[in-house]
C-alpha cells in the first residue's frame, strides 16, 4: 500500500506541474492575441550613386568632384603614377564598360572618359574574401573599412573587378597637400577606397563629390526609396551598371 500511495502522490503532483504550465502557457497566448499585431517594418535605406555623364561633359576637363574627395580624404599624391591612390577618377568608357556593346551609343559619351570610384556592390567580393574584416558591407549598403584592421593581404584589391582599390606602397602622409585634421591618415601597406563618404552620410550630408559637382552630374539617394531623386532617374532615364554580368549587383548607374 505504501508503494502504492507512493506512486499515486508522484502522479499527482506530474498531473499539477502539467495544469499550472497549460494554464500559463494559455494566458499567454491569449495575451499575444489581444496585442496589437506590429506593422511591417519599413525597408531600409540602401543609398546609391546615379551618374550623369551628359551633365560632366559640360564642364570640359572638370576635376571639381574628385579634387573635393582628395582634399576631404587625405588621399596622396604620389610622384610615382604607379602608386597612385584614387577614390574617384575618370577612365576611358571602354575600360568602365569592357562587357558593353556601344556601337549604338552616342559617341559624345563612348568617347570621352567617365567617373568610376567603387560600386558599393550589393554582392561584394572584396567583403567575402577580407581575412579581418577589415572591409564589410553596412546596413545601408556601404562597403566600409577600417584602415586599422587592414594587414596589407591585398586580396580585396584582386576580387573587385573594378579596380576600385588603391594600395600605399609608400607612407601616405608626406604627400598630402592639405591635410584634413579631421579625417584619419592611413599608413604604408594599407589599403583604401572610395567609402561614399560614411562620415558625411552620418551627419546628414551629402558625400563630398556630390556637393562640389557643378554640373549636377552626381546624384545621392535611398535605392529603397520609390520617391527618391536616384528612383526618378532610374523610372525615366536608361541606365547602365558595370560589369553588371558579374553578379556583384553595383549600386553606381551611368545614365545613357
Amino acid at each position: 500500500m505504501g508503494q502504492d500511495r507512493r506512486g499515486f502522490l508522484k502522479l499527482a503532483g506530474l498531473a499539477a506541474v502539467c495544469a499550472t504550465a497549460r494554464e500559463s502557457l494559455t494566458r499567454l497566448a491569449g495575451a499575444a492575441e489581444t496585442e496589437p499585431r506590429s506593422s511591417a517594418k519599413a525597408p531600409k535605406v540602401r543609398w546609391a550613386m546615379v551618374v550623369d555623364p551628359r551633365r560632366c561633359l559640360e564642364q570640359e576637363s572638370c576635376t571639381a568632384c574628385i579634387d573635393a574627395c582628395d582634399h576631404a580624404h587625405n588621399i596622396p599624391a604620389f610622384t610615382n603614377p604607379r602608386h597612385e591612390v584614387k577614390w574617384i577618377w575618370k577612365t576611358r568608357f571602354d575600360e568602365a564598360f569592357p562587357d558593353q556593346d556601344s556601337r549604338y551609343i552616342d559617341p559624345a559619351l563612348t568617347s570621352e572618359p567617365v567617373l568610376a570610384l567603387c560600386n558599393h556592390c550589393d554582392n561584394p567580393p572584396c567583403v567575402r574574401v577580407c581575412p579581418t574584416q577589415a572591409t564589410w558591407k553596412r546596413d545601408d549598403g556601404i562597403v566600409a573599412m577600417d584602415w586599422h584592421r587592414c594587414i596589407g593581404c591585398r586580396y580585396c584589391m584582386a576580387a573587385c573587378p573594378y579596380g576600385s582599390r588603391s594600395f600605399n606602397w609608400e607612407d601616405p602622409r608626406p604627400h598630402i597637400a592639405h591635410e584634413d585634421p579631421d579625417f584619419p591618415t592611413r599608413t604604408k601597406g594599407v589599403v583604401e577606397k572610395c567609402t561614399f563618404c560614411d562620415e558625411r552620410i552620418d551627419r546628414g550630408e551629402l558625400p563630398a563629390c556630390v556637393v562640389a559637382c557643378k554640373a549636377k552630374a552626381l546624384v545621392f539617394g535611398d535605392l529603397n526609396d520609390p520617391d527618391s531623386e536616384v528612383r526618378r532617374l532610374l523610372r525615366t532615364r536608361f541606365a547602365l551598371r558595370r560589369r553588371a554580368g558579374l553578379g556583384t549587383q553595383p549600386e553606381v548607374f551611368y545614365l545613357v
